[in-house]
């Protein structure tokens, strides 16, 4: 199948792709003292001048001194850090690309006594890692407004910085995702209870992020049904379930759902076979990115554990068919693109057989 169709334009709002390829946000932890210098600049300009239509960047961290539980992930606020994203958007520009940060909190995921921040307690809705399994404190309202006030003011930054939107990080077990689950909120007020009242904290973020930034600014919402903690869990074990926890984020203002998956191949429910992004469109109508070892041979967990089973080339008969369907609008490159720049060119001209293997070991380079 021709691959032709990855590459038309796409719009929403003030948003204008080339193309239908993302990269996806992959966490690198290049950032010393949270600042992003001239070598993640340069990274992220790399892959713009490849014609990767829109960047999304690895996660940062909200303005919020619990956000972050590493001290070289960078921060989303602070006159070095802005300063630095302020040089990577000029960069990414420049050469016409578009970029988005990812707006991350990572709640208890951060261990006590982490950095940066070492002496600030983590945050969460029940305290917990699990049932019965206690850590700190509920968030207390006041706490649950600072985190909102948070991704609200970095949300700010980044329309007055240049950046293309924003993406915010709902997905594999951190803050957001830990209100959605049942097994890390078990609060009886306003934001925990069913699942559709467990929307709430999302929800509100993403009115703040809305409030804070023009109408035309994009908003992506990156959700999950697996978690870090869980990969076999699911936040809606049906197409009605889903349906009804997706609606109150896309009416508080989501323009784009990013579907996270393991394997975007997989059907989400039985009796179809539409993946989670196409079921998110077909349910909510709203534009919609998949991903899941786009440009591996099997899934990105067990290149962790087996990398020399992961090789870069993908499924791109099965990703196309799905973009040719209208089941996604947007495809999300992750590993693919830490390994090989220009994966997003060869795919255009057909050089398919260009691709540079994906390793494990590029993890821990930025190139």
């Amino acid at each position: 199948m021709s691959s032709a169709v990855l590459f038309q334009p796409f719009a929403l709002k003030s948003l204008r792709l080339a193309n239908r390829i993302a990269m996806a946000p992959m966490t690198r932890s290049f950032s010393p003292g949270g600042v992003p210098g001239d070598d993640v600049v340069a990274y992220y300009k790399l892959r713009a001048e490849n014609k990767v239509g829109l960047i999304i960047t690895e996660g940062v961290g909200v303005a919020h001194a619990a956000a972050l539980n590493d001290p070289k992930v960078p921060n989303f606020h602070g006159d070095a850090a802005l300063a630095g994203w302020a040089k990577v958007v000029a960069a990414v520009h420049a050469v016409g690309g578009k970029i988005m940060p990812q707006l991350w909190h990572t709640g208890i995921m951060r261990r006590l006594g982490s950095e940066p921040n070492p002496d600030v307690l983590p945050v969460a809705p029940s305290g917990i890692t699990k049932p019965g399994k206690k850590v700190v404190e509920p968030m207390t309202e006041r706490d649950v407004a600072d985190v909102i006030a948070g991704f609200a003011t970095s949300a700010a930054h980044a329309q007055r910085l240049g950046f293309d939107g924003i993406e915010i990080h709902g997905a594999h077990g951190y803050l957001i995702d830990q209100f959605f689950w049942s097994t890390t909120n078990e609060r009886e007020d306003k934001f925990g209870g069913t699942p559709v009242q467990r929307t709430t904290f999302g929800a509100e973020i993403v009115k703040a992020c809305r409030a804070a930034t023009s109408p035309d600014f994009p908003i992506v919402l990156r959700f999950s049904q697996w978690k870090q903690q869980d990969y076999a869990a699911r936040l809606a074990p049906t197409a009605v379930e889903l349906e009804a926890f997706l609606s109150p984020l896309a009416d508080a203002g989501v323009d784009i759902f990013h579907c996270s998956t393991r394997r975007f191949w997989e059907p989400e429910f039985e009796g179809s076979p539409m993946n989670l992004a196409g079921w998110t469109k077909k349910l909510i109508g709203k534009p919609v990115i998949t991903v899941g070892s786009i440009g591996l041979d099997t899934d990105f967990i067990t290149g962790f554990s087996k990398p020399d089973a992961v090789a870069a080339s993908g499924n791109l008969d099965k990703l196309t068919a799905m973009v040719e369907r209208d089941d996604i609008d947007l495809v999300a490159v992750g590993r693919a693109l830490i390994t090989d720049p220009s994966w997003v060119v060869k795919v255009r001209e057909g050089r398919t057989g260009e691709f540079v293997r994906y390793e494990a070991a590029a993890l821990k380079t930025l190139v």
